[in-house]
This record gives C-alpha cells, structure tokens and sequence, in this order.
C-alpha cells in the first residue's frame, strides 16, 4: 500500500519537531541545574566512575541530535541517533530500578516529576515516535529511488 508522500512529509515534521522540544528542553533544564544533574549521575551506580565525562557528553549528544532534526541532510541519522538515545534513557532507567539500591533522578524540568512507571512509558512512547521517523524517511527514500530508476 503505497502511502501519500504529503503525509509522510507532515508526519515527519511532526516527529521531528516533537524530539526537537523533547532534546532541547532536556538538555536545557539539565544545563540550567548543571551542578545537580552531575551530582546525581556521579551517584548512579552506573556512572560513578564516569560522572565526569558522562554529563557533557549527554548534553552534547541530545544538543547535536536536536540541531540535525532540523536539518534536512543530516534528517536520516538524527533520527536514528534519537532512537537510540531514548533506548539508552530507557535502559539506563531499568537498570536503575532493577539492579541499584539508590535510584537517582538525573532528568531534567518537568520529567524529573514524572514517576518511575510513568517515565518509562514516556521514553517507550518516544523510542517509537523516533523509530517510526527513522522508518518514514526509509520508506520515502525507498519511494525516491523506485521512481528514479523506475522500479
């Protein structure tokens, strides 16, 4: 079944734009409590060592992934980078509440509010908003091609 590139197109957008604010908002309300979201990563059993290291590189990561959303070029990979980054989140969370005596909150703003069970659904939901985006520009890619080389 073939699928109308003008809904493609605004689903993508519309996923793209949703992880944009998603990242953004993320790292910034990280970034403006800095202090506190290092400390409560260098309490994570899983990042004790690498605390240091570790929030930077977070920030970073979510920062660039938002950037290249934007960016059309670049669309494909930022997709897949935000994929695997809410995949990350949402490992890091199980393995919190599964296998550490001290669960620690590094999110940010509002998601810091959010309960434990609740958090995961909302990560869950946006490993699936983020794959079906990759899977989009797959597909409309897939379509690109079939017509060029009419296939």
């Amino acid at each position: 079944m073939k699928i109308s590139a003008k809904v493609l197109s605004v689903a993508e957008e519309a996923i793209c734009f949703s992880l944009i604010v998603l990242f953004v908002y993320a790292s910034l309300s990280k970034l403006l409590d800095y202090e506190n979201f290092r400390t409560e990563l260098g309490q994570s059993p899983v990042f004790t060592a690498y605390a240091g290291a570790a929030a930077p590189t977070v920030l970073t990561l979510e920062l660039l992934t938002a950037l290249f959303l934007g960016w059309k070029p670049a669309r494909k990979w930022a997709l897949l980078s935000s994929f695997i980054l809410m995949v990350m989140f949402t490992a890091y969370i199980y393995i919190i509440l599964n296998f550490s005596d001290y669960i620690p909150c590094s999110c940010g703003g509002v998601l810091q509010r959010l309960g434990w069970r609740d958090h995961i659904i909302f990560n869950i939901i946006f490993v699936i908003i983020a794959g079906a985006g990759f899977y989009i520009v797959r597909y409309k890619e897939y379509e690109d091609f079939t017509k060029t080389y009419n296939l």
